[in-house]
């Protein structure tokens, strides 16, 4: 399925193109049972009738089940994100195009400064280790999208570094909405970045109560917990829950995450960003901090700077 997104605000690209091919877009390997349209997905964006109307411009980003161009309409000029989604077996299209659908439809609804689709990830690729009023601001940001979402009954499920967008003006935004859920009707499946899942995601069964006394996760607290991670990364310079030079496997990441204390905050960190990290990562759901709350915690609100102010002065 192609879901097709209009650009806004278009900075340069370095990302170079992917090698070419007899066709412009040479993504589907295999046919598949059903046609794939091209799906607006903002309100008042075109219906985009044939690929052959838009010339390929540049790669933005890749996923584990497609890639992301840059793409201009051949007649309008209208800059747009072509999200190209692949698979080999027809026994699991319909999956993929559910997905695809959904994602479709989260986009549709959402229009806000907070969100979009280029990454706190490449900032971090080039300082591991930021300041804590960077990491401030970031978190305050973060912190607003989410707060827009979630009163949406939207959960993000892959909030991590390469999905936490920095532009030029040191705007921090959320982007890919490709295993979102809304309405509650998230399941605990794996979807989404192993690493950056709560405890809750990865063991339902010890951190959910099925019942007569039923509480299980609405999905809005695992986003905070990713949210955690990701600060928390952004102060250690490598990923916090284990190691630095420890394996990133399933059963290293389960035993950090389900059953392993609170990872241990640096000598430099201070009082209240250990306090705000703290209540990111606390394993039990129901007493982790909310959107709400951490918006009003003393390391977000006491740093009124603009992202931008802050990080042009720590570049």
């Amino acid at each position: 399925m192609v879901l097709v997104r209009q650009r806004r605000h278009q900075e340069a690209l370095k990302l170079p193109l992917p090698p070419p091919a007899s066709s412009p877009f040479p993504f589907r390997r295999q046919r598949v049972p059903f046609p794939l349209p091209l799906v607006p997905t903002e309100p008042d964006s075109p219906t985009i009738e044939r690929l052959s109307d838009l010339e390929k411009l540049a790669v933005l980003g890749h996923g584990s089940s497609g890639i992301v161009y840059k793409v201009r309409h051949r007649r309008n000029l209208q800059v747009y994100a072509l999200k190209v989604v692949r698979f080999e077996q027809d026994n699991i299209a319909a999956g993929i195009r559910r997905q695809a659908d959904r994602e479709a439809d989260i986009l549709k609804q959402v229009n806000s400064q907070f969100i979009v689709r280029g990454s706190l990830q490449d900032l971090l690729k080039t300082r591991p280790r930021l300041p804590e009023a960077v990491i401030s601001g970031v978190a305050r940001r973060v912190l607003e999208g989410l707060k827009y979402l979630h009163e949406m009954h939207i959960v993000h499920r892959d909030i991590k570094p390469s999905n936490l967008l920095i532009n030029r003006k040191g705007e921090v935004k959320i982007a890919d909405f490709g295993v979102s859920c809304r309405d509650g009707c998230c399941d605990l499946s794996c979807a989404g970045t192993c690493a950056y899942m709560s405890p809750e995601r990865f063991d339902p069964e010890r951190w959910n109560i099925v019942g007569s006394g039923s509480t299980i996760s609405d999905g809005f607290a695992g986003d905070i917990w990713a949210l955690g991670v990701a600060l928390l990364e952004c102060h250690v310079g490598h990923f916090p829950l284990i190691a630095a030079d420890q394996k990133l496997d399933w059963a290293t990441l389960m035993c950090a995450i389900c059953f392993c204390d609170a990872p241990e905050m640096p000598s430099t960190a201070s009082t209240e960003f250990r306090s705000f990290i703290y209540q990111c990562l606390e394993k039990d759901w129901r007493r982790r901090g909310t959107v709400g709350e951490l918006l009003s915690h003393p390391f977000v609100a006491k740093n009124k700077s603009s992202t931008k102010q802050l990080i042009d002065e720590f570049l």
